[in-house]
């Protein structure tokens, strides 16, 4: 009995991960130690956020605007996935946002701009069987950022017309949210 459960556990440790536990990070370090130094700032984050998109899909727009390289389609596929991961931890930021009515109201305009351009820049490569599949995950990421933001945008503005922020004393105490 004893030597089954080692067994299955040296199984289990040497197993490699699934696809979805894989831990390709869509963020680099550097991009990491950002939104840990913005954590407290969720308008400073949301701009993070979009400034890393727009860096990915920057990268995109490079890829196609050289003549074709070996792996190309590889690259163009590597970055909509990373694309759509960080929209998607965007719009989860989002939601938890939106529920504790934290004041994002100057960068959701930025957003919304941001989503009309990352989609016709996503839409732009050529169609190829490589990253099509990814493109069309982008572009959903796309149109639920740009829903999200056109909601929070409006539920923002009743709620802070109803519950004003008080204004901030430049030598005040700092209130850190636990």
């Amino acid at each position: 009995m004893l030597r089954r459960l080692c067994f299955a556990l040296i199984l289990f440790v040497l197993h490699p991960p699934l696809h979805a536990q894989a831990n390709e990070n869509a963020l680099s370090e550097a991009e990491v130690e950002q939104l840990r130094e913005s954590a407290y700032f969720p308008r400073d984050r949301v701009l993070v956020f979009v400034k890393f998109l727009d860096q990915r899909s920057a990268a995109i727009q490079e890829l196609f605007a050289h003549p074709r390289h070996p792996g190309r389609e590889q690259d163009a596929h590597d970055l909509l996935e990373q694309f759509t991961s960080i929209a998607n931890e965007l719009e989860d930021n989002l939601d938890d946002y939106s529920t504790r009515h934290s004041d994002v109201r100057k960068s959701l305009p930025k957003l919304l701009q941001a989503t009309d351009r990352w989609a016709s820049e996503l839409k732009s490569p050529p169609d190829d069987e490589a990253y099509n599949v990814s493109r069309k995950l982008a572009l959903e990421a796309i149109q639920d950022l740009r829903e999200d933001t056109t909601e929070m945008i409006a539920s923002q503005k009743s709620w802070f017309a109803a519950h004003p922020p008080p204004k901030e004393e430049k030598n005040g105490p700092i209130d850190i949210p636990r």
